[in-house]
């Protein structure tokens, strides 16, 4: 069997962080090395407390450290349409057995970084305040990280404003940090997570598994169809977070296209959005590999078998 891949999931756990997470410790190709957690979908108490719920109620025994409940300049954003108040609205777990640990979720980071051999992947499906705390408090850290393959961010429309996607928007000092980290990155943005609709054929597969977390999988993923619905005029939501973590679990999930990603910070209607040069039209180095094209049925096949073997 291929080497299995040491990764950090870094969290703001709404709907499709806890089916990442799902799926990510079941995946025979990932070494779960820990989950942080930041404030993003919702309060860092809350995102904090779903993923500890989520972790309780899977038996994943990966340890869960809290982060950095603000963004680094800005004012706190959450998205309470989307995801409810708790973060995960719909299913009720009792309070969680599992605790956090006692150490902070950027000191993990910079440590488990320092002892990787430069083997550490880093795949943050929120806002980036944790890495980006991380590189700033730590800069050598980031000639020991492999690379970075996150969820955020767009090279055509927004979700949160015309023009920025929901994790770039609320924490776009950050994005910038992570962006300029000359990290080898994949960004899988929205032009890509789009094209992984949960669709009812996929929720029939899912609840044809039978256990008890691909029923809460369809629970999860029929609320935020919902909300999606209202918000969006979506039939079927997208499964955003999931998409980074198969990028990690199969290289041939989706297609890339290297460019040069800036993060706009000043612009009143553009403030967070990726401005990624498709066209090369800058001429200024590439930095980051942009997610184009879906291979679906590799997708939904690698969600499918991690859920199977619960």
């Amino acid at each position: 069997m291929s080497k299995k891949e040491k990764i950090i999931l870094d969290v703001d756990t709404g709907h499709d962080d806890a089916i990442a997470i799902l799926v990510a410790a079941k995946a025979e190709k990932i070494d779960l090395r820990g989950i942080t957690v930041v404030s993003g979908n919702q309060t860092l108490p809350k995102t904090l407390k779903n993923t500890l719920s989520i972790c309780d109620f899977a038996k994943i025994d990966a340890p869960v450290y809290a982060g950095m409940d603000r963004p680094l300049v800005r004012e706190q954003v959450t998205a309470p349409d989307i995801h409810g108040e708790s973060g995960l609205g719909g299913p009720t777990f009792p309070a969680p057995a599992k605790t956090a640990e006692d150490k902070q979720a950027v000191d993990f980071i910079i440590e488990e970084a320092l002892n990787s051999e430069g083997e550490l992947i880093l795949v943050p499906t929120g806002p980036l305040t944790n890495i980006a705390t991380a590189f700033n408090l730590k800069p050598k850290i980031k000639e020991k990280i492999k690379k970075i393959v996150l969820m955020g961010g767009a090279y055509g429309l927004g979700n949160i404003t015309p023009s920025a996607e929901f994790n770039i928007y609320v924490d776009p000092e950050a994005a910038q940090v992570v962006f300029d980290s000359q990290i080898p990155l994949v960004m899988t943005g929205l032009d890509l997570t789009h094209q992984a609709k949960a669709t009812q054929k996929i929720i029939n597969r899912i609840s044809e598994l039978d256990n008890r977390i691909a029923d809460l999988s369809v629970e999860l993923i029929e609320f935020f169809r919902q909300t999606y619905k209202n918000t969006f005029g979506f039939d079927s939501p997208p499964l955003h977070d999931p998409c980074a973590v198969a990028k990690v679990i199969d290289e041939d999930v989706f297609s890339t296209k290297e460019m040069r990603v800036d993060i706009e910070l000043n612009s009143q209607l553009n403030r967070g959005r990726t401005v990624c040069d498709f066209y090369n039209r800058t001429k200024k180095e590439p930095n980051a590999e942009v997610a184009i094209n879906l291979n679906k049925e590799k997708f939904w096949n690698i969600v499918i078998k991690s859920l199977s073997k619960y």
